[in-house]
């Protein structure tokens, strides 16, 4: 079994507690490891907010995750030119913004972005699931 999601979202901030909602209501209902559902859910969130903030001007965004196999893939991808994420600099240790790559790095068991010129850019975040004692996820994925 599979369950997969592609949702296309204004690049407002309003949409990414909508995503991360949905997201989180399927890997809740097939039982997936709580602790496993928060990194999932700030690894969407910073990969969203970079889009809302860094990506070139355009209307919408596109997310889409999958589960399958005990994993979890999730691509956002926006409109714009993209970027080299090998030549974003870390920030400084006081500064208030800016560690969203820091961040998916450290969450993600992969990451890869790829540029895609004058498509925009994708970003692929890939983590392996943990379930709960008996939930559904862990027979269903399975097969």
């Amino acid at each position: 079994m599979e369950a997969t999601m592609a949702l296309r979202l204004p690049r407002d901030a309003a949409s990414v507690p909508l995503i991360r909602q949905m997201l989180d209501g399927t890997l809740r209902s097939l039982g997936v490891d709580p602790q496993v559902r928060d990194d999932i859910e700030l690894m969407l969130t910073e990969a969203c907010a970079n889009v809302i903030k860094h990506a070139e001007p355009s209307d919408n965004y596109t997310v889409s995750a999958s589960v399958h196999d005990h994993l979890c893939v999730i691509k956002v991808v926006d409109a714009g030119n993209g970027f080299d994420a090998r030549k974003v600099l870390d920030p400084e240790p006081e500064a208030d913004h800016g560690r969203g790559i820091q961040i998916m790095r450290a969450l993600a068991d992969d990451i890869r972005f790829t540029n895609r010129r004058e498509h925009g850019a994708v970003v692929c975040l890939e983590k392996h699931l943990r379930y709960t004692p008996g939930a559904a996820g862990q027979y269903l994925m399975a097969t």
